[in-house]
């Protein structure tokens, strides 16, 4: 089992970014990617967890080890697989998952894909109390303006959002609203997890 690697950031796509080390590139799936957008080719540490599976060898990454944590805690209830445990942490905010948990808000849970009310239910069942001491932080988030006539940020962030499981019919609502605005990928995901989750 893997702790963290340290590496060169070399590549960010909608659904995973690659550190290189000696030589090998290692696919490392992440909640937002292109929250390291500021640091391609930069050094970087990456908080690591690993799933084995008969057909495949994952490495999840998180930015820091509460991100991990908080991930840890949601891969553990029942009905709610890593990808599902991403889009959560992608929403970055702590705060109101807790309060969604202590308060047994159940609707606020199910605005996250493939989060039922039955897994909404077990959430709170699991998770009340636990997260009491963990604190959301922007730790290595820093963002970067980009331009572009066809909007290549807007259309990246809505690839991120797919690849988290959010619904083609949501992200046509949430594209439409950002058309004619200019922000960075990552701005534009922070974004629309605020809308779809709110």
């Amino acid at each position: 089992m893997y702790d963290y690697i340290k590496g060169t950031l070399s590549k960010i796509t909608a659904k995973y970014i690659v550190v290189e080390v000696s030589g090998i590139g290692y696919i490392i799936h992440v909640a937002n990617p292109y929250s390291f957008s500021n640091q391609v080719n930069q050094a970087i540490k990456i908080y690591l967890y690993q799933v084995v599976r008969e057909d495949a060898q994952l490495l999840y990454g998180f930015h820091n080890e509460e991100e991990k944590t908080i991930f840890l805690n949601l891969i553990s209830v029942t009905g709610i697989g890593p990808t599902s445990a991403l889009a959560i942490i992608a929403a970055d905010d702590n705060d109101g998952l807790v309060a969604a948990i202590d308060n047994k808000d159940i609707t606020y849970l199910m605005k996250f894909p493939k989060i039922g009310k039955k897994t909404a239910q077990q959430m709170i069942l699991d998770l009340a109390g636990k997260f009491a001491e963990t604190t959301t932080t922007n730790k290595g988030k820093t963002n970067t303006k980009e331009t572009s006539s066809t909007n290549h940020a807007l259309e990246e962030a809505m690839e991120a959002l797919s690849a988290l499981g959010y619904k083609a019919s949501e992200l046509k609502k949430i594209h439409t609203f950002f058309e004619g605005t200019t922000e960075t990928t990552q701005d534009y995901i922070k974004a629309a997890l605020k809308m779809l989750i709110k």
